[in-house]
Parts: structure tokens; sequence; C-alpha cells
């Protein structure tokens, strides 16, 4: 029987930077176990935090990419026109643009289909953003 499920994950605020956040995922979804096969989708309801999947072993990976995109995209850009909520904010949206709000990940056998080393990113722009939410929709066959 093919089903679909839907739940809108809380995530506890994170400081800038990249987390992984794969377990604060998959904790929230007690659904996901039903699926033999399918799909998960996941939407982040923001603009100033982004989702992304990489290296879940080396936290260093993710403290290089943090580094990388701070950088790349510094807070101290003077051509920036919005900077009402702060100068971390645009910085914020277009790390969001970069990465993206959303992921696809195959589910195999009631678990997400990772690779070994791969899990989840939150990309956190702003200094201290606050809880995301996550709309997080399955569909597949259960059983």
């Amino acid at each position: 029987m093919i089903d679909i499920a839907q739940v809108t994950l809380l995530l506890r605020p994170k400081e800038r930077g990249v987390h992984l956040i794969t377990e604060e995922v998959v904790s929230q979804i007690p659904q996901l176990e039903r699926f033999e096969t399918g799909l998960l989708s996941l939407f982040l309801q923001h603009t100033s935090a982004a989702l992304t999947i990489n290296e879940n072993a080396d936290p260093d990976v993710r403290r290089d990419t943090g580094t990388f995109i701070d950088e790349l995209i510094p807070d101290s850009y003077r051509n920036f026109r919005h900077t009402l909520e702060g100068p971390d904010d645009m910085p914020a949206h277009l790390k969001s643009m970069l990465f993206g709000c959303g992921l696809n990940i195959p589910v195999s056998k009631g678990a997400l289909a990772l690779g070994t080393w791969q899990g989840i990113y939150l990309i956190e722009g702003r200094d201290y953003g606050g809880s995301r939410n996550i709309v997080a929709t399955l569909f597949g066959r259960v059983v």
C-alpha cells in the first residue's frame, strides 16, 4: 500500500555555523519506520538558513564549511542595503539561496538511505537564528 505522512519538525536554536542534524530530524519522524521504500522531502521554512547533505563523521568538515561560507559572504560587505535586521541577515539570505531550503532523501526499510558518510546539515546563517521549522513529507510503500 502507498501512503503519505507529513509532520512539521522543530529544530532547537543553533548559533551561526554548520550543524549535523540527522538524528534531530529522524527522532521527530516516528512514521519513518513504517515505510519500506519511499522518499522523504524536507522543506526548511526559513530564508536565513539552509539544508544540505555532506560528511557526517569529521566535525572539521562542518567547521571548514562554515569558515569558507562566512569568508565567501562576509557580514562586512559594504554594498548590502538590507541591514535593518542586523549585519548577519543579508549574508544569511545569500547562504540560504546558495545551499537551498529543501532536500529529497530516499527511504529504505524504515530508514534514510543516506551513504555511509552522509548526514543532514543545517547551515545557520544568523548569529542567533532561533528555532527552525522543517516540513517533512514521506511518501512511499508502507509495510
